[in-house]
């Protein structure tokens, strides 16, 4: 008789009903890879209704076509389109554009979708070639991380500042349903 090491059997490869037989693919959502030149036209077009004053419209037209199949290039190209046009909102616009906004047809949607921009746009590290150092040594021979440095010359402190700014406000009117319901999207911009 064959000696049959019992403790090394998977189990749940045997039962059908296991969560290792579970296919991780339908938990992600299907989204349709978009390329980066049609990323880039779409800037464009919005670019074109912010220059002509419009930038509610243009605001619309980001977040209505979010970048979540696009590769990296095609979202970071997005995330800067966006917040350029927060950016050149003023700080009393805001709350009329996001009532219109959240009041209108699939408002909500499209405020969860300014919310993963808000995010992702703090996420974002200082600029490229900004003065942050990521560690310094200390007299004791530890290092600490250094924070981040937001106030370079490129502006980081003040696209920092517009992002909490409307973050307030979206929180204000959108309630915080909107943070969990954004926390828990699987799509990423």
């Amino acid at each position: 008789m064959a000696q049959i090491n019992w403790r090394t059997i998977d189990v749940d490869a045997l039962d059908p009903e296991s969560s290792s037989n579970f296919d991780l693919t339908s938990l992600t959502p299907a989204v349709q890879p978009i390329a980066t030149a049609d990323v880039q036209t779409l800037a464009g077009q919005v670019r074109q209704l912010l220059r002509g004053g419009d930038a509610e419209g243009a605001l619309r037209g980001a977040l209505e076509n979010p970048s979540y199949g696009a590769d990296d290039a095609g979202k970071a190209i997005h995330l800067q389109l966006v917040i350029e046009i927060l950016q050149s909102i003023r700080q009393a616009e805001m709350t009329p554009i996001l009532q219109r906004i959240y009041q209108s047809e699939g408002g909500s949607e499209v405020c969860d979708t300014l919310m993963k921009y808000l995010y992702k746009g703090m996420a974002q590290g200082p600029p490229a070639g900004s003065a942050a150092k990521s560690a310094t040594a200390s007299a004791g021979g530890f290092s600490q991380a250094g924070g981040r440095s937001f106030g370079g010359a490129e502006g980081g402190g003040q696209a920092m500042s517009v992002l909490l700014s409307w973050h307030e406000k979206l929180v204000e009117m959108a309630g915080p349903g909107s943070i969990v319901r954004v926390m828990s999207d699987r799509r990423t911009v």
